[in-house]
């Protein structure tokens, strides 16, 4: 019998004030955003993808991006990352004091073109760019490739695609990089299938996941990737997220709940459940909804009494 090997630990990057906030019509005061921060930080998040330097009028809920890193940047143990789309968001990061910046790449045209205005060739002329300005300033960029395991416009990604975008990360000097299942139409063969062939053709490259929930397969994905040695992922607090350019986007792998399987499997993640089950809730309390999060409908798993006059055969 085989042994399924388990890792140690992992690494969770936390996404909501980034993924999770960028969906959301109704404006988010960014004194609550940064004291929802504070609450994840508290928990043990010692990774946070905390906004995205776009412009204000393609993500409005964004807009305050500066004041919020000014607000969080120097928080303890906390390593903070932005989402940019161009050489002048690279700019506004690095301005504000940002050492990490994440690029956007989608692996087909037509993902790409109602994202970002420009087909996957274009963006790859701006990741030059970013690429160019990070480096001249010290900042480390790592790469995302979007709807990598599927895309709401032209269906199946080939892996062939995703490799030539890969290799073109890795001629930009970009040796981290993300894949991303945008809405949800990824699988766990799919995902073990395509992160096996990635890892033997990119050695070198350092990969991670980023699971959306949208038809209930993040977790199982996520095991998916595990199996392939995969231990860095994205997931959002209260399980908030969606891309406002993809159809039928819903919201990331909730966190709670990867950090409730990984602490049931024996894995450390670093951070503590109870409180990261309070912060969920506080960000539920303050958007006004979840996203699916199984933990803030069910609680972390407990004994209760039995009914008064029920034998146990009777309950059973």
């Amino acid at each position: 019998m085989n042994e399924f090997k388990l890792p140690k630990q992992v690494q969770l990057c936390e996404v909501a004030p980034r993924d999770g906030f960028q969906a959301e019509k109704k404006w988010i005061p960014t004194e609550e955003k940064i004291n929802l921060i504070h609450r994840l930080h508290q928990a043990g998040v010692t990774s946070m993808e905390v906004t995205s330097f776009v412009h204000p009028l393609a993500i409005p809920q964004l807009k305050d991006a500066e004041q919020v890193v000014a607000a969080v940047r120097h928080l303890p143990g906390l390593a903070l990352r932005a989402l940019i789309p161009n050489a002048r968001g690279a700019e506004r990061a690095f301005q504000a004091g940002i050492k990490e910046v994440k690029c956007i790449l989608s692996a087909t045209d037509a993902h790409s073109l109602a994202n970002t205005n420009c087909t996957v060739d274009q963006a790859l002329v701006r990741i030059q760019s970013i690429a160019d300005y990070s480096q001249s300033k010290g900042i480390k960029a790592t790469g995302s490739i979007s709807v990598a395991f599927g895309c709401p416009y032209v269906g199946e990604v080939s892996p062939q695609q995703v490799e030539r975008l890969i290799l073109s990360y890795t001629r930009l000097g970009i040796q981290e990089i993300s894949l991303a299942d945008t809405t949800g139409m990824a699988n766990p063969r799919r995902v073990f299938d395509l992160f096996g062939k990635m890892r033997d053709r990119f050695p070198d490259v350092t990969f991670s996941a980023h699971f959306h929930n949208t038809r209930g397969l993040a977790q199982a994905n996520v095991l998916a990737a595990l199996q392939q040695g995969i231990v860095e992922f994205d997931s959002s607090a209260a399980g908030l997220g969606g891309c406002p350019y993809a159809p039928g986007a819903s919201g990331n792998v909730a966190s709670e709940d990867l950090v409730f399987m990984f602490q049931e499997m024996g894995i450390a993640t670093g951070t503590r459940l109870n409180d990261l089950l309070l912060a969920a809730q506080e960000m539920k309390k303050v958007v006004g909804h979840d996203g699916g999060s199984f933990l803030l409908q069910a609680g972390v798993p407990k004994k209760h009494e039995q009914p008064a006059g029920q034998t146990k055969e009777e309950k059973s």
